[in-house]
């Protein structure tokens, strides 16, 4: 069977002139790279954390085990560890959330661009693309200089402290 599944989303129509616009253009880039990479960072901080529970519910079964056979405990929570510390490393969790927000804003700016709603009322279109550009830029550098200030700062909270 073909995939029959319906866009139950569909994306309302945008003139050419809309289209092929700069501005246009990096919104749907930038919305598209935002939400691929909050899906991406998703992914991984669930596998991580599933394999982390899965391996701390596994330590108590090791204490049936034969005696010989009970390095098992150690080796979970070693993988425990080694787990935390790449999610600690990549920050999927933080980057999950934060992606995800600044997807959802560049949506929400998207939607009131084509409604010609809040910022964009009463604009003619020209001026509008030029807001809409300025408003992109914005999002996209504000969510630049959150990841630079928190990659810094888990940086900075890795580094081993000096004798």
């Amino acid at each position: 069977m073909a995939d029959d599944k319906k866009n139950t989303n569909p994306e309302p129509p945008v003139s050419e002139s809309i289209a092929s616009h700069a501005a246009w253009f990096r919104l749907v880039d930038q919305l598209n790279w935002y939400d691929r990479k909050s899906h991406h960072a998703q992914g991984w901080y669930k596998r991580l954390k599933i394999a982390q529970f899965t391996s701390a519910a596994l330590i108590p079964a090791t204490s049936l085990l034969p005696e010989y056979a009970k390095w098992a405990a150690s080796g979970f929570g070693v993988l425990i560890a080694v787990l935390e510390a790449v999610q600690q490393m990549n920050q999927y969790s933080t980057l999950w959330f934060s992606y995800r927000a600044t997807a959802e804003r560049l949506k929400h700016e998207k939607y009131l661009f084509l409604s010609a709603a809040g910022p964009y009322k009463g604009l003619p279109e020209p001026e509008r693309l030029v807001v809409l550009a300025e408003r992109v830029e914005e999002h996209v550098s504000t969510e630049h200089a959150n990841w630079f200030n928190e990659t810094r700062r888990a940086a900075t909270s890795q580094k081993p402290e000096r004798a």
